[in-house]
């Protein structure tokens, strides 16, 4: 007789493995952190069918992450991956779609009948199709508490209105920037940082709101990811329009490119312009040892 077989150190490893965490997108931009505990053999673009905090829902699986990055979830406990998405559910996916079509005339006919000043941007459908979300914007407060009562009362379900600034509107529908790319709001971008003119005045740019706006008229998202590299290195460079007298000479200081490392300064009592390099502008006037260009010098 054959002894048997001690499968317990087997299983022991099974049980110890640590669960996956993802990053799964909904309809456009919407993502949540998840919880994959089965080990399921998942890849990018995979679809999946996922515990919400109400119901079922069906998104397509974004990037892998690490347990660290799972623990900055805005949720008390971890949203659950159940299983790879079958085809019956895939079809479902799909008709869903559809219905959100007729979801968002259907609303925009109540919108038009109850006189309100809103504009309807997009509608979700939660897989299980016990939430349906509508997505407007608005420039004022808007009293909707008779459209909810509208649109429940059409789809026997629980009905969220939630208003978005222009920016969001712009992530949802998606486009070209003038670069010539897909918008980084839709493409990547998750959360929007201030951005204000005065970026454009530190990049050398013209503060011109015009040239420097995208899509949902508000500036560039791009001015923003500079920025920094900016703040760091104006601290090396003299500042514009400062006047500086070094023995006798008084010596302007037209611009500064920051790029290039080169500061264009005016000497005033030759009347003569020249443009030099940062480290011809520190080496040269370091011995004058003046406290005022201590920022200037290189740090040893």
């Amino acid at each position: 007789m054959e002894p048997q077989k001690n499968n317990s150190g087997k299983q022991g490893e099974k049980t110890s493995l640590k669960p996956n965490y993802y990053i799964v997108q909904f309809k456009r931009d919407r993502t949540d952190n998840f919880i994959d505990r089965n080990h399921l053999p998942l890849e990018r673009g995979d679809y999946v069918l996922v515990q919400a905090e109400r119901g079922r829902d069906l998104g397509c699986i974004k990037i892998q992450i690490t347990g660290d990055m799972m623990g900055q979830s805005k949720h008390k406990y971890p949203l659950e991956i159940l299983h790879k998405a079958k085809p019956v559910e895939l079809e479902q996916l799909i008709l869903n779609r559809q219905m959100e079509k007729e979801a968002f005339d259907t609303c925009q006919n109540f919108i038009n009948f109850r006189g309100l000043d809103m504009k309807l941007v997009d509608v979700e459908m939660q897989f299980d199709r016990n939430k349906i979300t509508f997505y407007f914007t608005a420039e004022h407060r808007v009293d909707f508490r008779e459209l909810v009562k509208d649109l429940a009362a059409t789809y026997r379900t629980r009905i969220e209105l939630r208003q978005i600034g222009v920016r969001d509107e712009t992530k949802k529908l998606g486009g070209l920037g003038p670069c010539g790319l897909e918008l980084c709001c839709t493409k990547w971008l998750k959360d929007f940082n201030t951005i204000t003119t005065q970026y454009a005045r530190d990049q050398d740019l013209a503060v011109n709101p015009g040239k420097l706006s995208g899509l949902c008229g508000r500036l560039f998202c791009c001015l923003d990811y500079e920025q920094s590299f900016y703040e760091e290195v104006r601290n090396r460079f003299p500042v514009p329009e400062e006047t500086i007298e070094i023995d006798g000479d008084p010596i302007v200081v037209l611009k500064v490119d920051v790029l290039s490392e080169k500061v264009t300064i005016r000497h005033t009592n030759a009347d003569t312009i020249e443009t030099i390099t940062l480290k011809e502008f520190q080496c040269k006037y370091r011995k004058c040892h003046k406290e005022w260009l201590e920022k200037w010098l290189p740090r040893d």
